[in-house]
């Protein structure tokens, strides 16, 4: 029974399960409901919101755009404004300067006109000769005034189409940067058109969204209704069944055994083993399980021998608990630490002995194997405690031949399981020895690759800095005294001399040494340290060497720079007067 206060009058009363249970269905409905009116008006509230400020961005963004069209508008109506103002003041400038250079000319005309008159009256008395002169004297000033005249017009004409080209051009741009303007406006139109109908239909889903969402929390509500009405029949049933139960077993428990009352399960159990099963099995093992070294035990363990030979071993756990327990437990709850305890111990069976959930129709018919949740497990009522210790020894004696030759074929087994681990450890082993062997090899070889790729990287290196050195060395060579002088005019003409007085003297010298030596060269050999002269120029052999059969001699020039050329007597000549 339930009790409930009224909040009016403060009276409590009492009512029964069903009637309880429907005052809280109509509490929960009423809730339920205001709580689901409730979201949809917040729901609604939300979407409203949503759509005026998604209204209120995109109004922002159309302003913002046309704040910045009408920006970009202002500043090309003032480039426009500015091109003009330079076309008007270069057509200004222009006609200035034309101006100015006629006043010039005019002025230089009328001071040579003066000229003319003064030069006239003052030789009028001098002679024919120098009348003459005076007259083409005034002839080349009028075609020079003439030619000035043709200068200034073909200017104008110049400066004037120039002009024209500049004003064109000005208003070419302006027309460009005005079709620009009617563009990016016409633009600026489309794009705000755009975002209206984007925000229209964005505002339509929404609007079919929240239409859609109305209909499903309708849909949910008739539908919780409907439910709530077959829960509440089938829980009414439901209850009347239990009761009946509850009624069954109330009066089963007062007919059950006398002998329980005022002792515990455990008590009983190892009463009746001692008073039904010792007398016809007094060698067998059944006591407390004590041995907590592994963190938890049982209850009993029972243990029984043939010649010495276990047959059969069963772990016990009692289970019991009043009926003002306010927290009922459940055989399942201990099944697990039954099987631990079981195999902790080596034992073939465990059984449950259990007083709990006495309204379990499962567990009051019997003996409950409970084998597909745990290996030889079962659960039974303290009533078939020693029937089921009878038939778990008679069906175990039966196969004490079968469990011999089990243990006797296990440790035939266990000696070739031995061997076999040993065998597949020593296989493992020489696989891992052998794996690092082959990685390290493998490693070995990689570092020698590196090598190797680094060894080419500095062969093409070195190879590199060789076509460098006979780059610049071909660079030296083509390296003149006219190129050094190129557009110097005076250290060409410094050149020039000091060239003509050393190639004076050097082709005396050279002419000297070729007529002594034209003779020895075929008798001698040219040693490192001569001198000799190749190309017209003096150098010291430093060095012999051969390549692919042919002689070569390095030489050193007295600018310093290095070459290697031919040994062939007729591209050079052996100095004797400098013949180390």
């Amino acid at each position: 029974m339930n009790e409930i206060k009224c909040p009016n009058c403060g009276k409590v009363f009492s009512v029964d399960e069903a009637s309880y249970a429907s005052v809280v269905n109509q509490v929960r409905n009423k809730e339920f409901m205001a709580e689901v009116q409730r979201r949809a008006e917040e729901l609604e509230r939300q979407q409203q919101l949503q759509r005026q400020s998604d209204k209120l961005q995109a109004e922002q963004g159309f302003q913002k755009q046309l704040n910045e069209k009408d920006k970009e508008l202002e500043r090309r109506n003032a480039e426009i404004a500015r091109l003009e103002e330079q076309v008007k003041s270069a057509s200004t400038t222009k006609e200035a300067e034309l101006q100015k250079a006629m006043a010039e000319k005019n002025a230089e005309i009328a001071r040579l006109q003066e000229q003319m008159k003064s030069i006239a009256q003052s030789k009028q008395g001098e002679s024919r000769a120098k009348q003459l002169e005076h007259e083409k004297q005034l002839a080349e000033k009028e075609s020079e005034i003439a030619r000035l005249e043709e200068q200034i017009k073909g200017i104008a004409l110049s400066k004037q189409a120039e002009f024209d080209r500049a004003l064109a051009a000005k208003d070419a741009e302006i027309l460009q940067l005005q079709g620009q303007v009617a563009q990016s406006q016409s633009q600026t139109q489309v794009a705000v058109l755009k975002e209206q109908n984007k925000a229209t239909q964005l505002i339509q889903l929404k609007d079919n969204e929240i239409a859609s969402w109305k209909g499903r929390l309708d849909a949910e509500k008739n539908d919780s209704m409907r439910r709530e009405q077959d829960i509440r029949q089938g829980y009414e049933l439901q209850l009347r069944q239990k009761q009946e139960m509850v009624d069954y077993y109330k009066d089963l428990k007062t007919r059950m055994s006398t002998k329980m009352v005022g002792e515990t399960l455990e008590a009983h159990c190892n009463t009746l083993f001692n008073t039904t099963i010792r007398p016809i099995m007094p060698q067998a093992y059944f006591e407390k399980d004590n041995d907590a070294s592994g963190g938890q035990k049982g209850d009993f363990i029972f243990r029984d021998f043939d010649e010495g030979f276990e047959y059969i071993s069963i772990m016990f756990e009692m289970k019991n608990e009043m009926d003002q327990t306010a927290t009922k437990h459940r055989n399942e709850d201990f099944l697990k630490k039954l099987d631990e305890d079981r195999r902790q111990k080596g034992c073939e069976f465990a059984v449950l002995v259990s007083l709990l959930e006495p309204d379990s129709e499962l567990y009051n018919t019997g003996i409950v194997d409970v084998s597909h949740r745990y290996p030889k497990m079962y659960v039974i009522r303290p009533q078939f405690f020693i029937p089921l210790i009878t038939l778990l020894v008679q069906t175990s004696k039966k196969s004490v031949a079968l469990q011999r030759q089990l243990v006797l074929a296990q440790s035939q087994s266990v000696d070739v399981t031995n061997f076999e681990s040993k065998l597949n450890d020593f296989k493992e082993r020489f696989a891992n020895n052998y794996r690092l062997a082959s990685e390290k090899f493998q490693r070995a070889i990689e570092e020698i690759d590196k090598s190797i790729d680094h060894l080419q990287k500095i062969k093409a290196n070195l190879l590199g800095s060789e076509n460098n050195l006979r780059i610049a060395n071909n660079k030296a060579e083509e390296l003149t005294i006219k190129k050094l002088t190129y557009q110097n005019p005076t250290m060409k003409a410094k050149f020039d001399e000091a060239r003509k007085n050393g190639q004076n003297k050097n082709i005396a010298e050279s002419k000297d040494d070729a007529d002594t030596q034209s003779g020895l060269d075929d008798e001698q050999e040219v040693k490192i340290g001569d001198r000799i002269i190749y190309k017209y120029r003096y150098c010291t052999v430093i060095d012999k060497k051969t390549e692919n059969g042919n002689s070569l001699l390095v030489v050193r020039y007295d600018s310093g720079q290095t070459d290697v050329v031919e040994d062939d007597k007729s591209k050079y000549s052996v100095s004797k007067n400098i013949r180390s």
